[in-house]
């Protein structure tokens, strides 16, 4: 285990699969500015990792982040929450290019919720609880919550949970496509980094075509969506992999990826 913040524990690349703890236990891991901060450059070194393929965000056992820090954002005027760098930071996150899986055990709520919705795969433990309450302090979510969250669980299940404040269970969540997989909760992390693992075994450029190219289905109408998969499709072409894995598959042997 090594650590470059207090903020964070990071174990690995393991098998091509980095491990990012949140830790700031005493404080619910509430998302304060340097923590996220922390997490952005740590992202950031993953990224030209050729050694990490794959990425693990984890919480603590009883709380994966219980949302914003309320300290600090008590502490903030309308300009300073106008000029405020979180959003930046969370945009900085969603723009991690390789395959980002969150393990979610108890409460994900406010930011931590729009946190776990920044990975590509979440795997919740049953204990995990979602929700945007952030009604309660007569303010709406700032980070995504209006719009990652519509678009994963729809309109009026989205709305129940940020106009009421009500947050849901992992069977809950499961049922709604919020989360990939439940699992119980000493079995999460496990779970998580296996799955983790076996992507990690796959071609590192196609995983990286293949995420943005679902993530653009969100951003661009079906023509241009469509336009840019086959971009994708046509560029792993060109890939020593692509040669490697249909190779592999007609001799009936593993591959051997390379990232090239």
């Amino acid at each position: 285990m090594t650590t470059a913040s207090p903020l964070l524990l990071t174990d690995g690349p393991r098998d091509g699969v980095l491990a990012i703890t949140l830790n700031r236990p005493q404080e619910r891991n509430a998302l304060s500015t340097p923590l996220l901060q922390a997490l952005v450059d740590r992202l950031g070194s993953a990224a030209a990792d050729d050694k990490t393929r794959v990425v693990i965000l984890i919480g603590g056992d009883k709380v994966f982040a219980a949302g914003s820090d309320l300290a600090e954002m008590a502490a903030k005027d309308l300009p300073a929450v106008l000029l405020d760098e979180r959003a930046a930071l969370f945009a900085a996150i969603a723009h991690f290019p390789k395959p980002l899986l969150a393990a979610v055990r108890g409460y994900a709520l406010g930011g931590g919720c729009e946190l776990a919705m920044q990975a590509d795969i979440i795997i919740a433990g049953e204990s995990a609880r979602f929700g945007q309450p952030e009604i309660n302090l007569g303010i709406m979510p700032g980070a995504g919550g209006t719009q990652r969250l519509t678009r994963a669980v729809g309109k009026s299940l989205a709305m129940k949970l940020i106009l009421a404040g009500e947050p849901i269970t992992a069977a809950e969540a499961l049922s709604a496509g919020l989360v990939a997989e439940v699992t119980a909760d000493d079995a999460c992390l496990p779970r998580t980094r296996e799955l983790a693992q076996k992507i990690a075994a796959k071609a590192p450029l196609a995983l990286l075509l293949a995420k943005d190219a679902v993530l653009q289905a969100f951003e661009t109408p079906l023509a241009a969506g469509m336009a840019l998969e086959r971009r994708n499709f046509v560029i792993l072409a060109g890939t020593e992999d692509r040669r490697e894995g249909i190779a592999a598959f007609l001799e009936k042997r593993a591959p051997r990826f390379s990232g090239r």
